[in-house]
């Protein structure tokens, strides 16, 4: 028990800069008290003394503002970090090494008997506010952003954000040009900045705005060629998308004359 004690201590130390002695971790870490709590109310749970369990983990829960199902399983170097609102179900599962911040809910969407909790597999990080929600599972490594809803798997190594929860597309590259950022057209530039990659959704506007460039380039080609037969087309003020207005006028990719150099 005093090796499993000492082994929490060590994992907030290596997760939370802000810890500066053993004492002050000791004494002021409602996540841990949580954590330690839940051992001894699980224990009662398998020893089938349900109402004792629940008591404890009600008790828990009073006192650190994290409410733990005793029937929940949790591996071991479990953290919760700033532990307020925390919400763990009864058939949750946790993994080894696993980290999740105050306001996060690990819920069932059903009122149906079995399995109804997510399960995290080791080293899941989940941010603040998130809700993950159903008998679904977080592969090894996968991480979910501060305030995203999770409804369905996600596979190890990846991010998970937004509203409803989807998987961040981690392959793309940051475009290296002017004319390169203006071709992705996102619109929004900046996500042609960030170091982060692009989600879906950004490469579903990216691809809508390019299709439009592409019809925009083709209709002036054919008002050309129908001037050109001698046809008097009307013209309309069409509104435009000035890309300039996204980049940084201080950024050396972003000048024009650099572009026209490199093609």
């Amino acid at each position: 028990m005093f090796e499993r004690i000492k082994e929490d201590i060590k994992s907030v130390f290596n997760r939370d800069p802000a810890a500066r002695n053993t004492w002050e971790v000791l004494t002021n870490y409602p996540g841990l008290h949580a954590i330690w709590m839940h051992r001894l109310s699980h224990y009662l749970w398998k020893k089938n003394w349900l109402w004792l369990a629940r008591m404890l983990s009600t008790i828990t829960r009073w006192i650190t503002g994290v409410e733990i199902h005793p029937g929940a399983t949790i591996g071991r170097r479990f953290f919760i970090d700033h532990a307020m609102g925390v919400v763990i179900g009864e058939t949750a599962v946790i993994g080894d090494d696993c980290t999740i911040y105050h306001g996060v809910t690990l819920g069932g969407t059903t009122w149906d008997v079995g399995k109804r909790h997510p399960t995290l597999e080791n080293n899941v990080v989940i941010g603040a506010g998130a809700k993950i929600l159903g008998p679904i599972t977080l592969a090894e490594g996968s991480r979910v952003g501060s305030n995203a809803v999770v409804t369905k798997d996600a596979p190890a190594g990846s991010t998970v954000i937004g509203i409803p929860g989807h998987i961040v597309d981690n392959r793309c590259s940051k475009p290296s040009t002017h004319r390169e950022r203006v071709e992705q057209l996102i619109g929004f530039e900046a996500y042609g900045e960030s170091e982060k990659c692009y989600d879906p959704v950004a490469q579903v506007i990216s691809s809508i705005l390019q299709h439009s460039r592409a019809v925009d380039n083709q209709l002036s080609l054919l008002l050309q060629e129908l001037e050109n037969k001698g046809i008097d087309v009307a013209k309309l003020d069409l509104p435009g998308i000035n890309s300039t207005d996204f980049f940084d006028e201080n950024d050396p990719l972003n000048n024009p004359n650099e572009s026209d150099s490199n093609n």
